[in-house]
């Protein structure tokens, strides 16, 4: 078997780059960029959060670990009260990405590829992961994770499914071919986003650690994706879209599989591994890519958001219009001045009061200190109204116009 790095050739499509692909990536770049639409930043910046739950969600479901998204913000509000292994586990991941979105906003953001990287983030990773998950067992032996280490020992050669990754004495020379690879890409605008699904699956081919290699793989298409100007701000999801499919959930681990595929004549590249399967491993990411950034475009759009937000209220509340009135306004100003409430509500300084605590207790307002300005929060037991089918493994239809689903929430008093 090849132990050079030329094994992992063609690292991405570097010419000749079929128009279906340069198109895909052109409408990528679009419509990634009217993403935000008009949400104003306090918004936007609560639903990244919201992202951040929902991308971990699905990542850790592709590896068989389903962690209700109720239980991750739970553990994120109470770190030191829960103890759960696969909770802490997704804290984790969450940590990390958020670690991610925040060197992307303040444009400190490193090459993802790089071997750098991709040691820290596995290092940031494991090192919140609980004592349980840092060991990986077999008949024979028992094997401690080394968070940011590589594979290093004959013991820490694997096989996935069929495929036979580089033996662990040979991964350090395989990752600088990586890193060196894919910086090259980074140099050209127009392969940032191309260069995104090749890194994905070449890094997984791989397998540089004993653990966690698919977690890290999507953290790093998250990383290049903000990387190249496509991430709106952390508004989307690509963990979404691999946990789901185009047509079927099982589609990401096909498509990994047939793009580990050798060449298969003189018509197929030049390298060792086909380049025909690298072109349909692209077009199927990037066609997932592009639905995902579609769905959250219409899942966060400003206008359909109040309005939905507006009948959740109206249900909440009892018919009551003043406090959906306060929650929409506030959702269009991004921040709202306490003081302005009762301009808002139509009321009395005391009544807005009123409101204000009823909204606040219920979720829909947040604030970071008793008297500070309010902005709107996304309360998870109203996240399957407020956004249908975010972490539904089934599309769910979009909500009827009274807004009544089979398991209504429940309502809140509120007096005068």
């Amino acid at each position: 078997m090849d132990e050079t790095p030329y094994r992992f050739e063609p690292a991405f499509l570097e010419e000749d780059v079929p128009s279906p692909l340069v198109g895909l990536a052109t409408e990528i770049a679009q419509c990634s960029a009217r993403l935000p639409g008009r949400l104003p930043a306090p918004a936007a910046a609560e639903l990244a959060d919201l992202v951040r739950i929902m991308d971990c969600y699905y990542s850790n479901l592709i590896e068989g670990h389903a962690t209700r998204p109720i239980d991750i913000e739970k553990a994120l509000a109470r770190p030191s009260l829960e103890a759960r292994p696969l909770v802490q586990e997704a804290r984790a991941h969450i940590e990390v990405q958020k670690h991610i979105d925040d060197l992307a906003g303040a444009a400190a953001l490193p090459l993802p590829t790089s071997v750098a990287f991709l040691q820290d983030l596995h290092r940031r990773f494991y090192e919140r992961m609980p004592a349980e998950l840092r060991i990986i067992e077999s008949t024979t032996s028992t094997i401690e994770i080394e968070p940011g280490a590589f594979r290093n020992d004959v013991a820490h050669d694997v096989a996935v499914g069929i495929h036979v990754p580089p033996s662990s004495e040979r991964v350090p020379d395989f990752m600088r071919a990586f890193g060196e690879r894919f910086a090259k890409a980074a140099g050209h605008p127009g392969q940032k986003i191309l260069a995104i699904p090749a890194a994905h699956h070449r890094l997984a081919y791989i397998h540089p650690f004993i653990d966690g290699n698919g977690r890290i793989a999507r953290l790093m298409s998250h990383a290049m994706c903000q990387h190249a100007g496509i991430g709106a701000n952390g508004l989307w999801s690509i963990s979404r879209g691999l946990a789901r499919g185009l047509e079927d959930r099982g589609e990401y681990k096909q498509m990994m599989r047939a793009a580990d595929a050798p060449r298969r004549g003189e018509r197929d590249g030049r390298g060792n591994l086909s380049r025909a399967a690298l072109i349909d491993f692209s077009e199927w990411f990037l066609k997932i890519a592009l639905d995902q950034i579609s769905f959250c475009a219409q899942a966060f759009d400003l206008d359909a958001l109040a309005g939905r937000y507006q009948r959740l209220a109206d249900l909440v509340f009892e018919g009551k219009t003043q406090p959906s009135r306060l929650i929409v306004k506030t959702l269009e100003l991004g921040e709202l001045a306490r003081g302005d409430a009762a301009l808002i509500v139509g009321s009395s300084e005391r009544t807005a009061r009123t409101i204000v605590a009823a909204c606040t207790a219920r979720g829909f307002l947040k604030t970071d200190t008793p008297k500070g300005p309010l902005r709107v929060g996304f309360p998870v037991q109203d996240r399957a109204y407020l956004f249908p089918g975010l972490f539904a493994d089934k599309p769910l239809p979009a909500p009827p116009t009274n807004f009544l689903a089979p398991e209504p929430p429940g309502r809140s008093g509120m007096g005068d």
